[in-house]
């Protein structure tokens, strides 16, 4: 599965958020199903059992493949939309 593309298509069609403070909240909540944190993320993030995927790239490339004009250090997947992220 190519993650770039997913990631794409998860914020396209499906529900993201994105953000430290964001994720932390929905961990929280329970309602993230996968954290998705750049490489060069600047904190842990405790997910418990929720999937954590580490995006090899930066925070800046994560917010390009993103389709943000903005860096991305963690985002949470609420609902993945068709991406299929979530089999990854």
């Amino acid at each position: 599965m190519d993650v770039n593309r997913a990631l794409r298509t998860a914020v396209t069609t499906g529900k993201v958020q994105f953000g430290l403070d964001q994720t932390r909240k929905a961990l929280k909540s329970g309602k993230a199903r996968m954290v998705v944190l750049s490489k060069n993320c600047p904190e842990d993030i405790e997910a418990g059992k929720t999937k954590v995927l580490v995006f090899q790239g930066t925070n800046m490339e994560l917010g390009a493949v993103c389709g943000k004009p903005f860096s991305v250090s963690a985002l949470a997947i609420l609902d993945p939309g068709e991406s299929g992220i979530l089999s990854e």
